[in-house]
């Protein structure tokens, strides 16, 4: 297997961190992404779409998409369980993860695409090489987007020791990731969001939130 990465960007961490839980190492391939080197022919030839992470198996199937990654992994490795135990587990890791998703990750990337240099004309991922330029007024709708993160987490947080439950799972990753992705255009936790403050304390000095 071959996974193609990007070290500093958030989606492919979330793949690295649930394979460093699961104790999977692969072979990484890195693609700069501020290089634009994911639009490169060599790398759309790989994945038409530009979008990382891409996992290729031993038989040259690849995909994409991090939850379809980590579905995959799941199960072909179930322990330690990551995407639920049972069926309401399953179903509420899912709404969860991906209410930290939309809110966090998405809403982040429309605030640090849309202002960024870099991604003038690349706003949104997985468009391959056509041009979409970036729209300043979707700068305020992340924001917006973030806060109702911030909200939602603390919420989740009051109702058990993870976002999902009583144990460590992928809605745990996206929104790990999540607060440290939005940081990078000046969000930060809330100081009285004291129960997320806790939790991230907690889940940023696990060994897989380096990886």
């Amino acid at each position: 297997m071959k996974f193609y990465d990007c070290a500093i960007a958030p989606n492919p961490r979330r793949a690295r961190i649930f394979l460093a839980e699961k104790g999977i190492s692969l072979p990484m391939i890195e693609v700069d992404i501020l290089k634009g080197e994911n639009l490169t022919p060599a790398y759309l030839a790989i994945n038409p779409r530009g979008l990382l992470p891409t996992l290729e198996l031993d038989d040259g199937t690849r995909f994409d998409e991090v939850m379809a990654i980590c579905r995959y992994f799941e199960r072909i490795q179930p322990s330690p369980p990551l995407l639920g135990r049972n069926a309401k587990e399953i179903a509420m890791v899912e709404s969860r993860q991906r209410k930290m998703e939309f809110d966090g990750m998405i809403g982040g990337s429309e605030v640090f695409r849309n202002q960024h240099p870099d991604f003038a004309q690349r706003s949104l991922p997985g468009a391959g090489g056509e041009v979409i330029p970036a729209i300043p007024g979707l700068v305020e709708r992340g924001t917006q987007s973030i806060a109702r993160f911030f909200k939602w987490l603390e919420i989740y947080l009051g109702e058990g020791e993870f976002v999902a439950g009583d144990i460590f799972t992928m809605a745990d990753i996206t929104a790990l990731c999540a607060v440290d992705f939005v940081a990078w255009v000046k969000f930060s936790i809330p100081p009285e969001n004291t129960r997320t403050q806790a939790w991230y304390a907690k889940v940023a000095t696990r060994p897989s939130a380096s990886a």
